[in-house]
């Protein structure tokens, strides 16, 4: 994923309008820059550094505002980052200075933050759970429901994902490297379910089979792809940090949990005999 460069483009939105880069490469952060009285939201723990003129205020929900006021507001947006899977706080980073100031947010896991201004996808954007890094103040965070019985079971994704709703910018999470395409209407394209990282509302999410029961039990791709159907945007990423999990976990348990012979002859003889080496 290329560095992103400073972005600036003053607009009238609901969202503060804030500068950002992405830096690293398999392991990015993202560095964003605020005027006076500007605001990012974060997920708790997302944090890297801050300029020491950034206050820093926890809050129940997704500190939007767009539930409407007051605690039941707020109650409804935490319970939605619940059932998402994401804490019931966010963190609201606000420039209280002069002059420009910086804060910094890290993904947890191998991968790339992919930045997304929400008004030019339309307004909206049905990610997988985890996916949300951090945001400008003003985007929103819900959820989404599959709507049909096989693909919440199987679709890898549940029948719960998350929906961010605004017009200014945000950071997604994804594993791996990820790509961008754009579906034409009744095009279709078949994803593993795992690898579903993002897509816009107008983007049909359904299953069908991997193919006959020799390519389902013998292929390594299980019973069904995802099948994308156009037209909209959907992203797809390379890694999902499942797959990656139990490839650690199975190389773990493969050595229950330590080669105590590695460091001798017989432990290089049982890696080469395991595989391992």
């Amino acid at each position: 994923m290329p560095q992103s460069p400073w972005s600036h483009s003053r607009s009238a939105g609901i969202a503060d309008d804030i500068d950002f880069e992405i830096k690293g490469q398999e392991l990015q952060f993202v560095e964003i820059e605020l005027d006076p009285g500007e605001s990012a939201v974060a997920e708790a723990g997302a944090l890297v550094w801050k300029d020491a003129a950034v206050g820093m205020t926890t809050v129940f929900g997704d500190g939007s505002g767009a539930q409407g006021g007051g605690f039941m507001g707020a109650l409804l947006g935490a319970g939605k980052r619940l059932v998402t899977g994401e804490s019931l706080f966010t963190t609201v980073f606000t420039h209280n200075g002069s002059g420009k100031a910086r804060v910094a947010f890290a993904a947890p896991v191998p991968g790339a933050i992919v930045p997304l201004k929400l008004d030019s996808v339309g307004g909206t954007l049905i990610c997988q759970k985890d996916a949300f890094l951090c945001a400008a103040k003003g985007v929103s965070m819900g959820i989404a429901f599959q709507r049909r019985v096989m693909t919440g079971l199987f679709g890898g994704e549940g029948f719960i994902m998350q929906k961010l709703d605004g017009d200014g910018w945000v950071f997604v999470q994804f594993g791996g490297m990820v790509v961008e395409r754009e579906l034409a209407p009744g095009e279709e394209l078949h994803v593993d379910t795992g690898c579903v990282a993002a897509f816009t509302p107008s983007v049909d999410f359904d299953l069908v089979g991997a193919g006959g029961v020799r390519s389902a039990i013998f292929g390594g791709e299980g019973l069904f792809f995802a099948r994308l159907r156009g037209p909209g945007k959907v992203w797809i990423q390379s890694l999902p940090f499942s797959r990656l999990a139990g490839r650690m976990m199975a190389a773990a348990s493969s050595h229950g949990g330590q080669n105590r012979g590695e460091g001798s002859v017989l432990g290089g003889i049982g890696d080469l005999i395991g595989g391992n080496r």
